[in-house]
């Protein structure tokens, strides 16, 4: 296999590094970068297989870990995920047979539900938020201490 295949194989890899950010495919770019070399060196294509691989493997293995805590260290999390733990009050009485109730948290209503098979909230009942499934906040009455 000509060295060039290697290069094109690099910058496709590169390219939909770019695109994704995913943290992928950059390490395989490495390694295509190493198997150009291995084949500019004269090494056979076999050589030129196991080296991609091999340096693949081990970037993806042993970089990416400490790569994804470096530059995912500022993510945040969107406001539907920081809304679990969070206090509400119910403004229509939740009802999940029926399918329906409201919770206002933080200013917001909510569409919302209970985990409970035939569990009712009355209206203007204390809620924490446990999960979010769709666009309804999963609730629980908040326990009376």
């Amino acid at each position: 296999m000509s060295p060039i295949y290697w290069i094109i194989i690099f910058i496709v890899l590169l390219i939909i590094e770019i695109a994704t950010l995913g943290l992928t495919t950059v390490w395989f770019a490495a390694g295509a970068l190493a198997a150009f070399l291995a084949g500019i060196l004269g090494a056979g294509l076999a050589v030129q297989i196991v080296l991609f691989l091999v340096v693949s493997i081990v970037l993806l293995v042993l970089t990416r870990p400490v790569a994804l805590k470096y530059f995912n260290n500022k993510r945040q999390s969107t406001n539907v995920e920081s809304m679990i733990g969070r206090q509400g009050v119910v403004l229509e009485t939740i009802d999940t047979i029926k399918s329906q109730g409201l919770v206002e948290v933080d200013g917001e209503t909510w569409s919302a539900r209970t985990d409970e098979p035939e569990g009712v909230i009355p209206k203007d009942t204390v809620v924490s938020v446990e999960g979010v499934q769709g666009v309804k906040l999963i609730v629980k009455k908040k326990e009376e201490l």
